[in-house]
């Protein structure tokens, strides 16, 4: 069955093509396993809560926008009848009926890992002009002020390139004040009369997301989606965004535009039964003491890959949001996502927490984040909490904050044939990790984490197999280009510029394990004073960077540089090659080589369990011939061009 709907429809309609629904909501009331909802164009402003979903991937239920036709889901409401106050400040005064039974100017983002502003409250709406969103004002005399930069900076960003800051929107700015009975808006518009433009307010905290759980196999494809004013989303929270399967399986989200969430445009998350913000309610423990509860709670309430996760998440385009543009913790086990393009997420800094990223994910088991560009963002990419069998590919990563952290895991996770090109290229507070043939650019940290155990689970799958320290190293290294092309300056640029040169350790298991033999009773401290070894080998390295002084056959790269730009809406990579690269002959990297990390004894492999083709490159080309580092199969010495993105 194949229901429509349209803005020319009716709910008391039959839903057919020549009686359309009018809203989504009324045909995801009625549609059932296999069914198909074709929604034509306009603007539908609705919270669209599917109530049932599909049995299986050929049972999907699938919600599309109707060919070459634009459809329009927003969070938000259009606000008429705006009466000047003094100056460019315009006031509008509304009954708290018109929000419903929620009101997202009466509700301060908070929750765990929550950290700025600490002096004055953001809240979950927002005010958009002409589709652009505004910034609250810190108070009534904030909102007078006629322009300041200030409040984009003020939390500290040492990295957020000049470009990104937007300091020409600072200028619009609105608060809200909320009494029993009416919310009553000051909105400083500028030079712009608000009754000669699309005022929109916030209303409903999500646009697609399902408000029971388990409703799986569903397919949202088409849309242009925005204005939710969705929580703040740690993992220990109820991850609520814009669009979401809320603890469900099998979702496709493909070929949408998401944009202007307050917090998240996706979350592949978990519920909140599993705990809410425990730690910022109950202040009883710390908030990895709640995190390590939820993962447990989460088994208990079915994490497993048989009812949880498994979505794919591709070729969307994901923009100005306030958090992250995709989120998750356990749900986000076992998906694919792949070919979005992700950029401008928290880079308003109108608030501050530790879980600000392009995609901010807890417990990826087995996750493949392949071939997407990330840029402008506070970070690119944040895994965090057991990356287990998480492979990352493929990926183009510039003008970011960072692009790549990942955080208090034992691996295996992959992290081969990316281009990393911020200034600050990796943060890692990890072990496990191979590096495989990427091109990184930029500052690179490493630091053990010697106070959160965390959990690792049985191969390919969420059970739970122990709990362990992250002591850092275990990690393999093989066949990447460092640029070393630092541009920040100050302490910042006396960093190192590879990871290789942080480490002070070993550099075989062999030498590992006579260097732990001599000691006869070994305590907890012995594992922290002795470093895991690492394995690097036959990398190029040049400007800044520096080879492991243990490592097998690095290569001088000398004169190498690489610089990106946006030509035409295609991202250019231009990259000029010394001859000493082209001129290298590196072992081929295959899952065997890699072996498997000490803790978790687990292969670098696909998450069926068979090995990973290294031989692949950035493009899909296959080594046939010599392998040389980085993430093409083949070059020439000299400079070359290519296109590394397009739309």
């Amino acid at each position: 069955m194949i229901y429509h709907v349209s803005m020319s429809g009716s709910d008391l309609a039959a839903g057919t093509q020549e009686a359309p629904f009018r809203t989504i909501n009324r045909a995801a009331a009625v549609a059932a396993p296999g069914d198909a909802v074709l929604v034509h164009s306009g603007v539908y402003r609705e919270w669209v809560d599917p109530q049932c979903g599909g049995l299986r991937d050929d049972q999907r239920i699938t919600y599309e926008a109707a060919p070459g036709e634009h459809v329009v889901i927003k969070g938000s409401e259009v606000v008429t009848g705006w009466e000047r106050v003094q100056g460019t400040v315009w006031k509008k005064v509304l009954p708290n009926t018109f929000f419903g039974d929620w009101n997202p100017y009466a509700e301060a983002l908070d929750g765990d890992w929550f950290r700025l502003p600490k002096d004055y409250y953001v809240h979950h709406g927002d005010v958009y002009i002409n589709g652009v969103s505004m910034f609250e004002a810190s108070s009534l005399e904030d909102l007078y002020e006629a322009a300041a930069k200030t409040q984009m900076c003020a939390f500290g960003w040492k990295f957020v390139p000049e470009d990104v800051l937007f300091p020409e929107r600072t200028v619009y700015r609105w608060y809200a004040q909320v009494d029993n009975c009416t919310t009553t808006f000051l909105c400083n518009f500028q030079e712009i009369d608000p009754n000669q433009a699309l005022i929109e307010i916030n209303v409903r905290k999500c646009c697609f997301y399902p408000r029971k759980t388990g409703v799986n196999y569903i397919t949202l494809r088409g849309f242009d989606i925005a204005h939710a004013a969705c929580p703040f989303a740690p993992p220990t929270a109820d991850q609520i965004a814009m669009v979401g399967p809320n603890w469900s399986k099998g979702w496709i989200i493909e070929n949408n535009h998401l944009h202007d969430a307050k917090c998240c445009a996706i979350s592949l998350g978990k519920e909140g039964s599993t705990g809410d913000n425990e730690s910022r309610k109950k202040e009883r423990k710390s908030s990895h003491i709640y995190q390590l509860e939820a993962v447990f709670s989460g088994l208990r309430a079915g994490w497993d890959i048989d009812n949880i996760g498994s979505h794919v998440v591709r070729n969307n385009t994901i923009y100005d949001c306030g958090q992250a543009g995709i989120v998750g913790h356990m749900g986000c086990a076992f998906s694919r996502i792949e070919g979005n393009h992700i950029y401008n997420i928290g880079i308003k800094h109108e608030f501050w927490g530790d879980e600000i990223a392009g995609i901010k994910f807890h417990a990826a088991l087995d996750t493949q984040i392949i071939g997407n560009n990330i840029h402008h963002c506070t970070k690119g990419t944040w895994l965090d909490w057991q990356a287990q069998g998480t492979r990352l590919s493929r990926n183009l990563y510039h003008h970011n904050d960072r692009d790549l952290m990942i955080e208090v895991t034992h691996g295996p996770c992959t992290v081969d044939h990316n281009i990393f090109l911020s200034d600050y290229s990796l943060d890692l507070l990890a072990q496990g990790t191979a590096f495989v043939h990427n091109i990184i650019g930029g500052l690179i940290r490493w630091r053990p984490v010697p106070y959160r155990s965390t959990p690792y689970h049985l191969p390919h799958s969420t059970c739970v197999a122990g709990v362990a320290p992250v002591y850092s190293g275990d990690d393999r290294i093989f066949n990447n280009l460092f640029i070393g092309s630092l541009q920040n300056k100050g302490e910042e640029s006396k960093a190192p510029t590879n990871m290789c040169a942080c480490f002070d350790c070993l550099n075989s298991p062999e030498e590992y394990k006579e260097t732990m033999d001599t000691i006869e009773r070994k305590t907890c401290d012995d594992f922290w004073s002795i470093q895991q070894p690492i394995w690097v080998e036959e990398n190029a390295y040049a400007g800044h960077a520096k080879p492991f002084r243990k490592e097998k056959n690095p290569i001088r790269a000398d004169g190498m540089q690489v610089h990106i730009a946006e030509e035409n809406g295609k991202w250019v990579l231009a990259i000029t090659v010394p001859e000493a690269v082209t001129r290298a002959s590196c072992q081929a990297v295959t899952t065997e080589r890699l072996g498997m990390p000490r803790i978790v004894e687990q292969r670098y492999e696909n998450p069926d369990g068979t090995s990973i083709d290294f031989a692949e490159d950035f493009f899909g080309n296959i080594r046939t011939e010599s392998v040389i580092p980085g993430p093409f199969a083949a070059l020439s010495a000299g400079k070359h061009t290519f296109i590394v993105w397009k739309a």
